[in-house]
Parts: C-alpha cells; sequence; structure tokens
C-alpha cells in the first residue's frame, strides 16, 4: 500500500508547471511500475479549496469586509452556486492532472478528508464562525463534492462500508483478509471542544468491535495521534480577541489543550482494545507537512505511528522544524499508566522528515515496513510482529 497526504498548498503558483509540483507522484508512479501496489490510503487534504477567497469573486469580496459584518452575512443563492462551481472545477481540474491520472485510474483508492478539502482550518473555529451563514454555506458545498469526488458517492447514500448510511460523518471501516482498515471522521463533528461528536465516537467503537477478530488494524487518523504539543502559543492566543493566523493548526492537533481529553480518552481506548482483543494497531496520519515516527505505549502494549505529508505541500521552513524538533524531543504523558513519544526517523537521525514525502506499508505476515520516500531523503522502517 502506500499512504498519502496533503496534495496541494494553501498559496497560488509555487510551482513552475505540473512535473515541479507533481515530482513526488512521478515518484510513486515510477515505484508502482517497479512494483505494484494494490491499494492507495489518501489522509486528507487532497484537495486544497483555499484558492475559493481568491479565484471567486463573491468569496474574495466578503473576505474585504470587517470581520463583525463577514460572520453575518448571507450566503446568497448566487453564493451557493459559484461554491459548488468552484468545487467541482478544481476537483475536475484536480484528478484530470497528467502525473495524477495515471496511477489513480489503476490502483484502488480510500480516501478521508482533513481540513482543506472544506476550507482551511474547519471545525477549529469558534462556534459563532462555524455555524455562521457563510461558513454553513460552504461546508454544504464541500461535502457534497467530497462525497462525489473521493467517495464515489451521494453524501446522503452512503454504500456498505461506511459507518453512517445517512452522512452525518464519513467514517468508514474495511477489511482486507485479516487486515482492518479503519478511517474516523476528524472533521465533521468537529468544534473548537471536541474532534469527535457522539456519532462518530459510537461508529469508532463499532468499527473496532466488528475488527475484533483481525491481526493488524490500520487506522487513518488525518491529524497524528504523537505529535508536539505547543500549549503556551495556545494559550497566547487564546488571549487576543478574533481568530489569529496559525491559531487553528495549533488546535487542530490531537494534543491541543482544547482536545487532550479527548485525546488522551482515544489513546486509552486503543491501547485497552489492542491488549484485549491481542489485535496489533498501527496509526498512518498527515497533516504537518512532514514525516514522523511516533510510539504510544504502555506497560503491556504499544501502538506504532507512521505520518507522512505532503506529496505536494512543501515543508515548514527550517526553523520551524528546529523548533519541532527540540519539543518533540520531550516525551508526552497524557495518563499516568501510558506515554507517546516521537523517535529518530531511521536513517536520518532525526524526528522530521523535512521532505516532500509519501509512505509505502507491505504487510507480510505480522511484520510490516514502512519506508518514506522523501525528495532526497528516504528512510525505512521495519516492525516486527509481536
Amino acid at each position: 500500500m502506500a499512504y498519502l497526504a496533503c496534495n496541494g498548498t494553501e498559496a497560488r503558483n509555487v510551482w513552475t508547471c505540473g512535473r515541479e509540483r507533481n515530482e513526488r507522484w512521478l515518484h510513486l508512479a515510477a515505484e508502482h511500475a517497479r512494483n505494484p501496489f494494490h491499494l492507495l490510503l489518501h489522509g486528507g487534504d487532497q484537495l486544497y479549496a483555499d484558492a475559493l477567497w481568491h479565484d471567486v469573486p463573491a468569496f474574495a469580496e466578503w473576505r474585504r469586509e470587517p470581520w463583525r459584518r463577514r460572520r453575518k452575512a448571507s450566503f446568497t443563492p448566487e453564493m451557493a452556486e459559484a461554491a459548488r462551481d468552484f468545487f467541482f472545477d478544481s476537483y475536475c481540474h484536480l484528478w484530470s492532472q497528467p502525473e495524477l491520472a495515471p496511477i489513480l485510474s489503476v490502483v484502488p483508492s480510500l480516501m478521508m478528508w482533513d481540513d482543506h478539502d472544506i476550507i482551511d482550518g474547519w471545525g477549529s473555529y469558534a462556534t459563532d464562525w462555524l455555524e455562521s451563514a457563510m461558513f454553513q454555506g460552504l461546508w454544504t458545498a464541500a461535502r457534497e463534492h467530497f462525497a462525489l469526488f473521493q467517495l464515489a458517492a451521494h453524501p446522503h447514500d452512503l454504500p456498505e462500508g461506511f459507518t453512517d448510511g445517512c452522512g452525518k460523518q464519513f467514517g468508514w471501516a474495511y477489511r482486507l483478509g485479516e487486515i482492518g482498515i479503519l478511517a474516523p471522521d476528524l472533521r465533521s463533528e468537529r468544534t473548537r471542544e471536541r474532534v469527535m461528536g457522539e456519532v462518530g465516537w459510537h461508529a469508532l467503537k463499532a468499527s473496532l468491535e466488528r475488527m475484533a477478530d483481525c491481526r493488524h488494524i490500520l487506522l487513518l487518523s488525518s491529524v497524528p495521534l504523537v505529535h508536539v504539543h505547543l500549549h503556551g502559543l495556545e494559550r497566547l492566543f487564546g488571549h487576543i480577541p478574533g481568530h489569529q493566523e496559525w491559531q487553528d493548526d495549533l488546535i487542530d492537533q490531537w494534543p491541543s489543550l482544547a482536545h487532550w481529553d479527548e485525546w488522551t480518552c482515544l489513546l486509552r481506548t486503543l491501547l485497552r482494545f489492542s491488549a484485549e482483543r491481542g489485535v496489533r494497531i498501527t496509526s498512518l496520519s498527515g497533516e504537518i507537512h512532514l514525516g514522523s515516527w511516533g510510539v504510544i505505549e504502555s506497560s503491556t502494549t504499544k501502538i506504532h505511528q507512521l505520518t507522512s505529508s505532503g506529496i505536494v505541500h512543501p515543508p515548514p521552513s527550517a526553523l520551524a522544524v528546529a523548533v519541532l524538533e527540540r519539543v518533540g524531543a520531550r516525551p508526552l504523558q497524557p495518563g499516568a499508566d501510558f506515554s507517546a513519544r516521537l523517535l529518530p526517523l531511521p536513517g536520518l537521525g532525526r524526528r522530521f522528515l523535512r521532505a516532500r514525502n509519501w509512505l509505502e506499508i507491505e504487510l507480510t505476515g505480522v511484520d510490516l515496513a514502512a519506508t518514506w520516500h522523501g525528495a532526497g531523503a528516504t528512510s525505512c522502517l521495519s516492525i516486527p510482529g509481536e
């Protein structure tokens, strides 16, 4: 299998041509020609909808309004039509790129969305923004087109494998023999105070129980289970009125102050399930525009976290990554009975792969082999079965 995430950028005109933009896609296609993949797992931000704020006149005009007027603005029928046209045209352009289309047309894909497939930071804004007419209108258009272009389905009539056929959330779970692949939806019910709502939590636990006789479960968590936390910055932003740039990136993270208790509950749920049912769990994530390897462990159980992104999005600056390396050296202690930590990537000697990358996963018997294919750097990890 191949895992990939973050197939775009917030900024425009970053690349001079399609081959430069899609260099990692071309590398993936070359690896597929050499040793064919059975499945592509897409972990979020397949589409970057950020251009909507600049390319659609109605929304560009809305962005120029004072923020108090923006929050109370109406979502007109003309805006609804413009939003639907934008998402439709964007997906058509995205999937038809000559560097992507050949491999997408021959290897099956399973996809889960993240914020940029909707709008940047979706779910991490204050409630009055999320419930505003503008945000709800864009949510409806994004949801319809995500279902159409990434799930090949109607958003209110999802096929077998989805944990809620009516589409209140898009979580799904599939089995390939003794391998389970499970993707909770971390955006549909998200608010600033929670990641998953009651529907999502029930679906996750029910899917785990249906996979209790698997030998290995791959969990797609669009946001990494193991990452650094910057609680000091979160507290600072919390004292400043309005929504600050980068604030949503902090609140998006599982170890955020806003989600710490829910994150702790999730990790404890996964560790307990793995220990009691004897099922190995490996988590796959994207979102952070870096490669990384983390471990969640109790006295009896270990869950590995493999993060890979972006296949297109450039990595953060060297200075930002140096800060993350320093902060990431400290283990996290979400509970007295278990911990989470980032580990140096094999062959690199550092915790983060600062390069565009995608992840190759090979399951052989009870063993898992993972290879981060980064531009100019590769890291190979072997996780033996226990």
